[in-house]
């Protein structure tokens, strides 16, 4: 018995809508609108691999009793490997038993089954949601009187409707086959995440499909986001270039747009929800997790990874492991991509490629035109596979792959020429996304006479480009930007790398240079030539993956070695040492060996390079670089030559790294000094050499002088170089540093935080001096009093730094010894212990146990075993650190008299209270002729010194020294603060030892 149309129109009904999982959009966006209608909805995705019965499949549709609405698509009938026969007689029987419990709706302008038209499925693919839910509703003879009522549940987008902002996704693949198990799998992770960290990734082989089923999911998931954005990850500059993009994309405000300004709104927007909160970012081929975890966002949106890397597993995301294709998808796949092959053949060959995406994709397209059987290209790929020309790369791909890769390639050869010389080509580019922008300036006259023929005739050039996609040899990607913004065309070529490798590896010596050659060029005429601007570092970071495959470490072209030099000042600015490197370390054994150590060329990239061994903490090797360039200017030169004072001072700026602070003080004045006379006052290498010699004095404890001289530095820098420049920030962070140094903490933290937040729009939140602003920050917090505001900034920079530059860096030392002073006083004291112990580990080992920085983080140390009860042993370490303070630094240094107070308040608690006062009171009468009477220092010398006198029991002189103490700190720092609570409570004061950069 049916239901009359009485009881459909006037009664909530049931509803099974079965789809292809390829058009999942409209089933949700159907069901969505039949439940606000008051109906209850059910999909089912229809897996037509796993039917075996037709009929019986179609059967468990109705079985629930509710009505079913099929989404009709070639993707419907296309999956499995029923006939278009079998489909028929089985919708006939099904239909014919069901007349009133089936109807359909299509998306498809492409001839179905005969069978369908039973259905009488009404077309939405080319409708707007109006009239695609009025044709729903009436198809299923529904009222109509309440198109687009909306309960306050929030639905998925309309299908046809893009999301807001869908930003480069790859184009879907017509050909995408099967996959429905992992992107369950992928569905589920992302759904089942906790807030805030809705991370996947998608890990498998070279050539297993991550991206392709990143993209699958992108396209079949789009309607519930609002933004879809994909990011190319293989390396690092790209990576913050592609981030970087988002920002104008959310229509953010970004003021001069600077590069590091994008990614901090870009992040932050995405953490907020704001203006989108419904948001899905793919980080493709990131197969290095420290390039991407400190820029991974936050918030109610979902991240998408694909990665060989099993690492990711430790990194606070979810694993999704992509296996082979499953043999039914192989078979399907197989079929649609060369439809000529039947079903057994298809068996055949999946068998032989064991089932490996990329070797199915590539040999079934060359399958598809070639009149070779599938028998006869077994026979071909056994006898390559016994033969010594088979070509095995890697263990990582299943053996068939690379001699199926072969065959393919030799066909290429053999009938393709034009294809052949373009895909020859693209191999000295890097694996994976070249610009097309590179590809059209190649000089045709220096490249091989085909080439340029090639190169010279769009049509042939089109044509042999065409060729390559159709064997899957390489992908097109296209911009989704609007046409008059330089987008909505081709943007990129991209080539597998076990293609890229195995093509490049067969390549001849003499087919090799004159391409190689070619690329080069392309390249450094695309150079931006200013890499101090950070508006022009996307363009760079585009580059810098092509430098090694195109042979320009080891051009002995001045041009070529130009633009590499520029490259790498690029990465030494914008904070990417590692990179800089191990890229100026082959270029320099390589031009050492062409040029002579005496080379101008030679010279300035060791420049670069000693600047990176600096910045990564390798400074035996950066003094011995630095000495031997001096040693040979001032011979060659004397030592007035602006390039001999360029290199002095660079090795001075190694002295500084190893304690020589007088000694580089000293050559930093004379450096200055010339530099005045020869270039004058304003020019920027003249406040550069300013701005060293500042430093100089800083670390010496001359903190007036250096902040003097970072003041005039950043007016100058302001009037010559402009507000927003590198440097001009840099003497902003300066001269805060200085006047935290020197007591005056208000003054510090204001012009701190109007620093770090010009650095941030500047340079983005993760570049070294932006991690350096907020950390004076936190120091300035906490010297301010804002205790919880201090601990949450440093424990930051301590977790960010260490995630981008690793735990023994340089700066992550730094920061880590000022966080763990913080954890002593204020968080957990076994946490700070650890992380003092390891400190001092690092520095021991990268510096040695006399270097300042080592006996420093030693005296922290002690205070450390102090809390915890250990006197003894506290008392040890804090003599042991006055020792070494007062041998490297003499008795007049302000660390020597840090590491004086701690040590006599170790003195004072095991009870050697007249050692602890004598030590006390010598030290008091130092700082105050080296640091004036007002300094918080002094003040807390003297809060100490009345502590030692009372123990001892001369309260006169104690209650003296505490009330003009209490007097000083209230008139400088205020009743509240917390030296001065302090200080009226009787807590004795200890001093924190703080690495300076």
């Amino acid at each position: 018995m049916t239901a009359s149309r009485q009881d459909l129109e006037g009664a909530p009904q049931r509803f099974v809508i079965s789809f292809a999982g390829f058009n999942r959009p409209w089933a949700a966006w159907i069901g969505h609108r039949l439940e606000e209608h008051g109906h209850r909805v059910a999909l089912q995705r229809w897996d037509p691999q796993r039917a075996g019965d037709l009929g019986e499949a179609l059967e468990d549709l109705v079985r629930p009793g509710a009505r079913v609405l099929i989404v009709l698509s070639e993707r419907y009938f296309s999956g499995g490997a029923h006939t278009e026969e079998q489909w028929n007689t089985a919708l006939r029987t099904v239909i014919r038993a069901h007349p009133d419990r089936f109807a359909a709706v299509s998306l498809t302008d492409v001839r179905l089954p005969a069978a369908t038209a039973a259905l009488e499925q009404v077309e939405l693919w080319s409708v707007d949601a109006y009239e695609a839910e009025y044709r729903v509703l009436r198809r299923l003879e529904l009222p109509t009187d309440r198109i687009g009522t909306e309960t306050g549940r929030r639905g998925p987008r309309f299908p046809n409707d893009p999301p807001e902002i869908w930003g480069r996704v790859p184009r879907r693949n017509p050909r995408f086959t099967g996959r429905n198990d992992v992107i369950g799998r992928l569905r589920e992770a992302l759904a089942e995440a906790p807030p805030g960290a809705a991370t996947v990734t998608l890990l498998g082989l070279s050539g297993v499909g991550k991206t392709q089923i990143a993209t699958e999911y992108a396209y079949r998931f789009a309607s519930e986001y609002d933004v879809v954005w994909w990011v190319p990850a293989e390396d690092r500059p790209t990576l913050r270039e592609r981030l970087a993009d988002l920002a104008p994309a959310l229509g953010l405000p970004l003021g001069t747009g600077s590069y590091g300004e994008q990614i901090r709104a870009t992040l932050e927007a995405l953490r907020r929800g704001s203006p989108y909160g419904r948001w899905l970012i793919v980080f493709d081929g990131c197969d290095n997790p420290d390039d991407l975890t400190d820029l991974l966002p936050s918030g109610a949106g979902d991240v998408i990874i694909t990665s060989r890397n099993r690492e990711w597993a430790s990194r606070h995301t979810n694993l999704v492991e992509v296996p082979l294709y499953a043999r039914a998808e192989s078979i399907t796949f197989i079929r649609r991509r060369a439809q000529r092959l039947g079903g057994e053949e298809a068996d055949q060959l999946a068998e032989a490629l064991e089932d490996y995406p990329l070797a199915l994709d590539q040999t079934a397209g060359w399958l598809a035109s070639s009149p070779l059987t599938v028998g006869d290209y077994l026979t071909l790929l056994r006898r390559r596979l016994d033969s010594h020309e088979a070509v095995t790369v890697s263990e990582d791909y299943p053996l068939p792959f690379p001699t199926a890769l072969a065959i393919l390639l030799n066909n290429v050869r053999e009938n393709f020429p034009d294809a052949l010389a373009l895909l020859r080509l693209f191999v000295f580019f890097a694996p994976g996304p070249v610009p097309l922008r590179l590809l059209r300036e190649f000089p045709a006259d220096e490249v091989p006479e085909q080439l340029a023929g090639l190169i010279n005739d769009q049509i042939r050039w089109n044509a042999a480009l065409n060729k390559l996609v159709q064997f899957s040899v390489v992908r097109l990607e296209y911009s989704d930007l609007p046409v008059d913004e330089g987008g909505g065309g081709l943007e990129t070529v991209q080539l597998h790398r076990m293609v890229h490798n195995i093509v490049r590896d067969n390549l001849a010596e003499e087919e090799a240079v004159p391409l190689a050659r070619a690329v080069r060029q392309v390249l450094a005429a695309a150079d931006p030539g200013r890499p101090s601007d950070s508006r022009l570092w996307p363009r760079y970071a585009e580059l810098i993956p092509h430098l090694e495959p195109a042979g320009v470490l080891t051009s002995t072209n001045p041009r070529i070695q130009n633009f590499l030099l520029n490259c790498l000042r690029y990465l030494m600015l914008s904070g990417e040492y590692r990179t800089c490197l191990r890229l100026a370390e082959q270029a320099d054994g390589a031009w050492r060996a062409m040029l002579g150590d005496d080379h101008d060329q030679v010279r300035e990239l060791s420049y670069q390079y000693g600047g990176a061994l600096r910045m990564l903490g390798h400074f035996r090797q950066a003094e011995a670089l630095s000495r031997s360039r001096l040693e040979r200017l001032t011979a060659e030169r004397g030592d007035r030559d602006l390039e001999t004072l360029r290199a002095m001072s660079a090795h001075g700026g190694v002295l500084l790294r190893v304690a020589r602070f007088e000694q580089a003080h000293q050559l930093f004045e004379r450096i200055l000094g010339a530099y005045r006379e020869l270039l004058g006052e304003d020019h920027s290498t003249t406040l550069n050499e300013q701005n060293n010699l500042a430093a100089a004095l800083r670390l010496l404890g001359r903190y007036q002088e250096a902040y003097d001289l970072d003041l005039d530095t950043q007016r100058r820098r302001e009037r010559v170089l402009k507000v927003r420049h590198i440097a001009t920030l840099n003497s902003g962070i300066a001269c805060a540093m200085n006047l935290r140094l020197m007591g005056r903490y208000r003054e510090a933290l204001t012009r701190q935080e109007q620093g770090l937040r010009l650095n941030t729009q500047v340079l983005g939140a993760n570049h070294p001096q932006t991690l350096r602003a907020e950390h004076n920050l936190g120091l300035c917090l906490r010297r301010s009093g804002d205790i919880p505001g201090a601990g949450a900034r440093l424990r930051s920079v301590w977790e960010r730094s260490t995630r981008v530059f690793g735990a023994s860096y340089p700066w992550t030392l730094m920061v880590a010894s000022d966080y763990a002073t913080y954890l002593r006083e204020y968080g957990d004291i076994e946490e700070a212990r650890r992380i003092s112990e390891d400190v001092v580990r690092g520095y021991q080992t990268q510096l040695g146990l006399a270097h300042p920085y080592s006996i420093g983080t030693v005296a922290n140390l002690g205070l450390v075993l102090r809390a915890q009860g250990e006197r003894e042993e506290a008392l040890s370490l804090c003599e042991q650190a006055l020792v070494g303070m007062r041998n490297a630094l003499g008795d007049r240094h302000p660390w020597t008299l840090g590491v004086a107070l701690n040590a006599a308040g170790c003195r004072n608690i095991t009870g050697r209270l007249e050692d602890a006062a004598g030590l006390s009171r010598e030290t008091l009468r130092t700082a105050e002729s080296v640091l004036g009477g007002e300094h918080p220092m002094v003040l807390s010398l003297q809060t100490s010194l009345a502590a030692d006198l009372r123990a001892l029991g001369r309260m006169e002189e104690a209650g003296k020294h505490e009330d003009d103490a209490l007097r000083m700190l209230t008139r400088t720092l205020g009743t509240q603060h917390v030296h001065t609570v302090s200080a009226r409570q009787r807590v004795r004061p200890y001093w924190d030892f703080e690495p300076q950069p």
